[in-house]
């Protein structure tokens, strides 16, 4: 008997949600309650088991498609065996090149796997996500490289948020524009700062007329900061989060006409 598999019943706040991946492919046998799909939502990643045992016969919706609540995903044969459901493979024709997975692609290019020279296990020779995973265990390390110096760039990477964290960079915002902004204090030991710019304050101000303060180290460190941690070094644009590879720190500076940035 040819049973469907659905969309679970979305939260009411939630209309949509993305289909991350697979766990099973076409003609593979699939038990009772075993996860077969990962779907993100909102606020959420949930896990579809399957509602009976039997063979995955049929996959409706693909890796990074958008889903609605309900909506059909797949059909499951209770009846058949494993050997009997799986389809024959057409065998991809000279020179052509199997196309990856939206999720395969996503983590190729995290693990720098070419997807090119696998070979896919999906239907038609698809690269799935578990064929780059296992190519990126078993790849010997790459030797490790200096990085490029940019020649006068403003080098960006440019990486497409998930929905959750779309949303939960909305909720982020909301909350800054919404409430009050308070700040931190934390407790520094500058006595190795203060020793150094003793030492030197002099000399800098008779080289270039200005005295030494803190606010040099106080960007020194941030700059240094930002380095350790790129992440940091990041804005949001649209639904993409923009990873910056150079480094803008403005400082204000009281003048008597205000503050001048």
């Amino acid at each position: 008997m040819i049973i469907e598999v659905n969309v679970p019943v979305f939260a009411e706040s939630i209309t949509e949600g993305t289909l991350l991946n697979w766990h099973k492919k076409v003609g593979e046998s699939v038990a009772r309650d075993e996860t077969l799909v990962d779907i993100e939502t909102d606020k959420v990643v949930l896990e579809v088991p399957s509602p009976q045992a039997g063979v995955l016969v049929e996959i409706i919706v693909q890796d990074g498609e958008t889903v609605t609540s309900q909506q059909l995903l797949a059909k499951i044969d209770t009846a058949a065996t494993a050997a009997e459901a799986a389809p024959v493979q057409a065998a991809p024709t000279a020179g052509s090149v199997p196309a990856a997975m939206p999720a395969a692609a996503k983590l190729a290019a995290e693990t720098g796997v070419d997807t090119a020279a696998l070979q896919g296990s999906g239907r038609g020779g698809r690269v799935l996500k578990e064929d780059v995973a296992a190519a990126a265990q078993t790849a010997a390390p790459a030797p490790v490289q200096a990085a490029p110096v940019p020649q006068g760039s403003r080098p960006e990477q440019r990486v497409p948020m998930s929905r959750l964290r779309t949303r939960v960079a909305e909720r982020l915002l909301a909350s800054q524009q919404e409430n009050a902004i308070l700040t931190t204090f934390n407790e520094v030991n500058m006595k190795p700062v203060m020793d150094l710019r003793a030492r030197y304050k002099e000399r800098f101000e008779k080289e270039h007329g200005v005295k030494l303060g803190f606010m040099s180290f106080f960007v020194k460190a941030a700059v240094a900061a930002l380095k350790k941690f790129p992440v940091v070094n990041a804005s949001v644009d649209g639904k993409d989060i923009v990873y910056h590879g150079y480094f803008d720190i403005g400082i204000a500076i009281g003048s008597p006409r205000g503050l001048v940035v």
